[in-house]
């Protein structure tokens, strides 16, 4: 069963009449039978209706396009223990499926594009794991490798440093409070590389980062290292004093935090050690002296 179709121009040709053929997935050209698109998922149900009220009550099987899967989540798996019933299948039939899914796995390991997707998207959920990254930041950062694939961004570069780039900038644009030193420790790769990798990703995709919020940072370093909510809230407010002031601009936002924090628990009183804040916020003892000295500076704090 086939359907007209006369939205798209062929490429070949110019003709306008158009065919969707939903058995075979493909838009096919009528004049010239030049394939214009395949791949093109069915929107067919999958089950049988006989009333009115079964068809509105059922629904599509399947789950949805998953873009951090190197297919998609919507590649086809052949078994070769049991068949669709649970029952064990004959030696012939188990030796004639796993023929079969040799070389689909040959097929997919073959094409360069889709083994580069099964090592970047491996990858991906390995570091994903071991940072705790929402799913949305996740797909996201899936999202943004697969179009630098695209672009030919990752030709000449390593698989590994491009993955991690994609996801610093990820994080950066969901605003997550992540740096690019955490995301280098958990990759393996130098801070340089990941920069250098996400230069690449941002100039060419075009991408309009947002400035880092370093409020963002205070609960998180204020949660590694165990400070009150007075303080917390103290330093929250000093800080947006400090934005008031452009003393914030181009300061990396762990270090300001840890400072920030480290200034508001000597003025409430509270015992918090620099080093315990620095180690919290991933930075070292003299960036949060430097940074305190900075802020009291612009905050105008004659001793604390």
């Amino acid at each position: 069963m086939t359907k007209q179709v006369v939205a798209v121009r062929c490429p070949e040709c110019g003709s306008t009449n158009l065919v969707l053929d939903p058995e075979m997935g493909e838009y096919v050209c009528s004049r010239c039978g030049l394939v214009i698109e395949d791949n093109i998922p069915s929107q067919e149900a999958e089950w049988r209706a006989f009333t009115p009220q079964e068809r509105d009550a059922r629904a599509r099987a399947g789950t949805p396009t998953n873009y951090s899967h190197y297919d998609k989540g919507l590649s086809t798996v052949i078994r070769i223990e049991k068949d669709a019933l649970g029952r064990p299948l004959s030696p012939k039939v188990r030796q004639q499926m796993w023929r079969l899914r040799r070389w689909q796995t040959r097929s997919k390991v073959h094409a360069s594009q889709s083994r580069n997707l099964m090592l970047a998207m491996s990858e991906l959920q390995r570091l994903s794991e071991i940072l705790h990254m929402p799913s949305s930041v996740h797909d996201m950062a899936a999202i943004v490798y697969r179009k630098t694939l695209n672009e030919g961004l990752v030709r000449g570069r390593s698989i590994g440093g491009m993955v991690a780039g994609a996801l610093y900038a990820a994080v950066r644009f969901t605003k997550l409070p992540r740096t690019l030193k955490e995301i280098a420790e958990a990759s393996n790769r130098s801070q340089k590389e990941i920069a250098r990798s996400y230069s690449v990703i941002v100039r060419n995709l075009d991408m309009k980062m947002p400035i880092d919020d370093p409020t963002e940072y205070v609960t998180k370093v204020a949660d590694k290292a165990k400070v009150s909510s007075d303080v917390e809230g103290l330093a929250i407010k000093l800080l947006k004093e400090a934005k008031n002031q452009h003393a914030t601009t181009g300061k990396d936002p762990s270090g300001l935090a840890a400072a920030i924090l480290y200034l508001s628990a000597r003025m409430l009183k509270k015992k918090v050690t620099q080093a315990q804040l620095a180690e919290a916020a991933n930075v070292t003892e003299v960036t949060v002296r430097n940074r305190k000295r900075d802020l009291m500076k612009s905050l105008k704090l004659i001793k604390v």
